[in-house]
């Protein structure tokens, strides 16, 4: 087998614990580490006493860095892709990369590890043998376009969300979907973890009158046949 030149390797959604031993023996052993945001990654580098050169690569730069990283790899480095939160390219940069580094023949190997919509999903109460993740809906272009088809979706439909949006996005997938039960699960294994289940308009009355902080991961059922 070929060696391997990118490590893709899971970091906490929240707690800094929740890290495996084998993400820290491949972040110990690799040349460099690329991170979304390198002050948070700092802080999970520090926590684990792993020293590290730390070299930045997000959405805004990764066009750029692409063709510069295959040839340090070609030249013998080892590089390990994490983000701020969670596993490289699930709504985070990574599939740029990825894609690029296996078409040059180049090896790669993604560890197992946190992913905040899966805890959510069994969490939730919802069917999960079949579900759909989606990420964060389109703000503008194709929103309307994407809720439509969510409509007809008869697996659990799961959603990544922001603070702002979050009472907007409830109400319109009441409105577009009906008022099916969901779940919303925000600051996955943090101090102020929660979930609420109920139905979409009690999960709009719920935050409305809460108020919205954290990040956020919403599940609806599926539609019924």
């Amino acid at each position: 087998m070929a060696e391997i030149s990118l490590y893709l390797v899971p970091t906490p959604i929240g707690n800094l614990e929740d890290i495996t031993l084998r993400a820290i023996r491949i972040l110990n052993e690799v040349n460099v580490i690329l991170a979304e945001d390198t002050r948070t990654s700092g802080k999970l580098l520090k926590h684990h006493n792993i020293s590290k050169p730390l070299q930045s690569y997000h959405i805004f730069n990764e066009h750029k860095t692409v063709e510069q990283l295959i040839n340090r790899m070609r030249a013998g480095e080892t590089f390990a892709l994490i983000s701020d939160a969670g596993t490289p390219s699930i709504s985070d940069p990574g599939f740029l990369l990825v894609r690029e580094v296996l078409k040059a023949g180049i090896e790669v190997n993604c560890l197992p590890g946190a992913t905040a919509f899966v805890p959510a999903l069994v969490n939730s109460g919802l069917p999960s043998d079949r579900f759909v993740f989606e990420g964060f809906l389109p703000h503008k272009k194709g929103r309307h376009t994407r809720l439509l088809k969510l409509a007809e979706e008869e697996r659990t439909i799961i959603l990544y969300e922001s603070p702002h949006r979050l009472v907007k996005c409830l109400e319109q997938l009441k409105e577009y979907l009906g008022d099916r039960n969901a779940s919303v699960s925000r600051e996955i294994s943090k101090m102020f973890e929660e979930t609420v289940r109920g139905s979409l308009s009690e999960l709009v009355d719920y935050f409305t009158r809460k108020g919205v902080k954290g990040e956020f991961v919403v599940l609806v059922e599926g539609k019924t046949v």
